[in-house]
């Protein structure tokens, strides 16, 4: 900790003295008024005044109004300005501004700002079509109507995404074609597994999804592929607001979601809550075929999940430069997995075996997040200190029952108890040294720790292959994780640049039953850069450079059965190194008079790749153990591209294509396995309106053949058709959704090594979906700008929702 206060204390130092040794431009004016609401007659607090350049449209400085609408720009620097008011709701005003030596004091008297009259009142209004936004270290995905239409929850619109797959079996989710990837809401981390966070969060309820390809030193410099931001929408409007949403999916089984949110906003204070509700019922099978032994596998599996997210927090405006802000979220889940194995042996060679397998999952998190705020005199100058705690626990009993086979091994029972904890302290400061220059510098501490427990009353065959009693373990995993960063950017006219740099000194600890297992620590810097080209409005060009890790995950070094069947368990290697990826990516934006078009290159060259290994049980030839190894260096590279347009007036429509090779290394059985791999994807989301209050969507997706090594697996595609109704003046709309149309979307493949084997895996993809939201308020539309830090996108703490 003591290198932490050490930095902080060396970023509040820098902030202050920055500000009494930089040279500034002469400022020798003031700008005052008013701003009311032109009907109303009544003060518009909290509304944004901006002092802009003529020449470029930068940004000089800026402020809001107090409680009774007056404003006060003090320290205006001499010349020729335009002065903006904007306020969600209302129109701009603006007007030009001359200050001189003659004219130093400005006052504007009252400003009236009209109505904007297409807002509505109450919260913040959902687009009607989701829009795909290429900025310089990420691509935004506006969600609109028609993907929140597509699906209850955050896993069922992922695959709409450009280059975005999600496992809809197991919940597994990739980006560029690689499954590391951090999953981040609202711009932190969450202690909940990814699966079970994209199964949580409704779909209605998200604002926009952000594809952050190439990070910048910034960021957490975790993730090979990147990270992915959910944003949730957010309200602060005046009085008491809400939003309540329920939904009905049904395939085989039911599934239910519903949420309801509550603000409420009135003076200083911003208070709110958030309550989620899941409740689904799923079905999976699949088989596998071995060739050579003429044996096959039948895989049914039964899921029952309950969850409740709560959220409760409060904003506290001291006055317009300090901001105090709280939040909990609570989050509970119960689940149950039923599932049976059928093994047949066609040659009877060996007696079919079928295993019984039952397991009861029992999870709860809690998060406490603290965030302070100080604006300084310029605009866009601040300090901001978060402290986040997130404790997670999971309890999970597994029950084996097993019929016929040899008996060899009796049913057994295996108790797994997870407890983890993360602290994260952060603290960022962000100085606009002109209006060309831009300088962010951070310290952060992250303290991770882990234990699992792990009971048995289940038989091991030991070296001598002899059954004796599963060994009882005790495992537990600890990182300390210390860094600063650093980047520095400039725009010019038609350049601009940025450039940073995150230092971290990592140290890891792993004891198996009070034993010492693993250590490493280690330092690392991770650059970063990016260039950007705007030669005309319509065009834009960006260059990126970034350094990235992969420390291994829990389930990749826990050296405890994950999971089992007949032939094949799954354990993790606490053996495991961290993997390095240097990344670089090119992007071209084209503005059209419709829509735009994106399209980009990026290679990866990985260190130390982190990849499955499929071994043979050295105890049964015949079974398999599937874990994790470090391989060699390795690269992928790939290409592509993305438009939102709209051809005419009732039909507008994203479309995205990506392709990308990779080299593949990794154990199968007693050899190490070299894979050169191609896979493509092709997504096409159609919005057809018919009138102001009924539209209809069509999507479709395409995945082409790729490999694994173990597997090719075999194309996938399906259709999803859905419509919309709007109701109570766009406060209320019905939703209705017909997914997986013709019932195609399933994982089958056929394997190589280490045997030959064909098989397929399905899930219950062709569903029926209906759905209501409702908005409801009793405040006029006078949002409040929420506090930067909700549309700040750094990966600082973890949280659920």
């Amino acid at each position: 900790m003591k290198k932490l206060m050490t930095l902080c204390a060396l970023v509040v130092s820098f902030a202050l003295y920055s500000q009494g040794t930089l040279v500034q431009p002469e400022k020798i004016g003031t700008i005052s008024g008013k701003v009311i609401d032109k009907g109303l007659n009544q003060p518009v607090a909290y509304a944004t005044v901006v002092l802009k350049s003529k020449t470029d449209g930068s940004t000089i400085m800026g402020g809001i109004t107090e409680d009774n609408g007056d404003f006060k720009l003090k320290s205006v620097p001499e010349g020729t300005h335009m002065f903006e008011v904007q306020f969600i709701g209302y129109k701009k005003f603006s007007q030009e501004i001359q200050i001189s030596r003659r004219n130093r004091n400005v006052n504007l008297g009252t400003i009236a700002l009209e109505e904007e009259v297409s807002q509505l009142e109450g919260v913040e209004v959902v687009a009607e079509r989701s829009t795909i936004e290429q900025k310089v270290d990420r691509k935004v995905i506006n969600i609109g109507k028609d993907l929140t239409t597509a699906g209850p929850t955050a896993a069922d619109i992922m695959n709409n995404l450009p280059s975005v797959n999600v496992d809809q079996q197991t919940g597994n989710i990739s980006l560029r074609g690689n499954s590391n990837v951090r999953v981040m809401v609202d711009g932190k981390l969450s202690n909940v597994p990814v699966a079970q966070l994209l199964r949580q969060i409704p779909s209605s309820s998200i604002k926009s999804i952000e594809l952050i390809t190439n990070p910048s030193a910034k960021y957490n410099p975790e993730g090979m592929s990147g990270l992915i931001n959910i944003i949730l929408h957010k309200n602060a409007n005046i009085g008491f607001n809400g939003n309540i949403n329920t939904g009905l999916t049904h395939g085989i089984e039911p599934k239910f979601n519903g949420t309801l949110d509550l603000n409420y906003r009135n003076g200083k204070f911003n208070v709110y809550g958030n309550y989620g509700h899941n409740a689904s019922r799923n079905v999976n099978d699949g088989h596998i075929f071995r060739v050579e032994e003429n044996s096959e596998q039948f895989f049914d599996f039964f899921d029952n999940r309950k969850s409740h997210l709560i959220k409760v927090g409060f904003d506290f405006f001291l006055n317009e430069k300090n901001t105090i802000s709280f939040f909990t979220n609570q989050n509970i889940f119960d689940g149950r997995t039923e599932g049976r194995t059928n093994i047949l042996y066609y040659n009877g060679d060996f007696p079919n075996e079928t295993q019984f397998f039952v397991s009861d999952n029992e999870n709860r998190s809690q998060q406490y997040n603290f965030d302070y705020k100080l604006e300084f005199a310029q605009e866009g100058h601040n300090i901001e200190l978060e402290i986040d705690h997130n404790t997670f626990s999971n309890d999970e009993d597994a029950d084996f029952r097993f019929v016929g086979g040899t008996g060899q091994i009796p049913d057994y029972m295996d108790f797994v108890d997870t407890e983890r904890d993360q602290t994260f302290v952060n603290l960022d400061y962000v100085n606009p040294l002109n209006d060309k220059t831009k300088l962010e510098l951070g310290v952060e501490a992250r303290l991770f720790e882990t234990e699992v427990d792990y009971e048995s009353t289940g038989l091991t065959f030991n070296s001598s292959g002899v059954l004796r009693p599963t060994p009882d373990t005790n495992f537990i995993y600890d990182q300390e994780i210390f860094s600063a960063y650093a980047t520095f950017g400039q725009n010019f006219e038609k350049w601009s640049y940025q450039i940073g740099a995150r230092f971290e000194d990592v140290n890891v600890k792993a004891d198996t039953n009070q034993v010492r297992s693993f250590t490493d620590k280690y330092t690392q810097i991770y650059p970063s850069a990016f260039l950007t080209y705007r030669p005309s409005e319509k065009n834009q060009y960006q260059v990126s450079f970034s350094r990235r890790v992969d420390r291994p995950g829990l389930d990749q070094v826990n050296p405890i059965r994950e999971w089992a069947t007949p032939l094949i368990s799954s354990f993790g290697n606490q053996n495991l190194m961290p993997q390095f990826t240097n990344s670089v990516e090119m992007n071209y934006t084209r503005r059209l008079k419709k829509g735009s078009v994106t399209a980009g290159v990026f290679y990866r060259r990985i260190e130390d790749e982190i990849n499955r290994a499929v071994y043979i049980d050295p105890l049964d030839e015949n079974k398999l153990i599937l874990t994790f190894d470090n391989f060699d260096d390795n690269s992928a590279y790939g290409f592509e591209m993305s438009s939102s347009y709209r051809p005419t007036k009732w039909w507008n429509f994203n479309a995205s294509f990506d392709l990308f090779f990779q080299t593949q290394k990794g154990f199968v059985g007693l050899d190490q396995v070299e894979v050169d791999n191609t896979s493509w994807n092709y997504r096409m989301n159609n919005n057809f309106v018919v009138n102001k209050k009924l539209t209809f969507s069509l999507f479709g997706f395409y995945r082409g053949k790729n490999k694994t090594l173990q597997f090719d697996v075999e194309p996938m595609y399906f259709i999803n058709a859905g419509a919309r109704y709007s109701f109570a003046q766009g406060k209320g709309t019905l939703s209705l959704n017909f997914n997986d149309v013709f019932n195609t979307m399933q994982f089958a493949f056929n394997g190589r090594l280490p045997f030959r084997q064909t098989g397929d895996f399905n899930w219950e993809s062709n569903t029926v979906y209906g759905g209501v939201s409702y908005r409801f308020g009793s405040g006029k539309n006078r949002a409040l700008r929420r506090k930067n830090r909700d549309k700040n996108t750094k990966q600082s703490s973890g949280g659920i929702l």
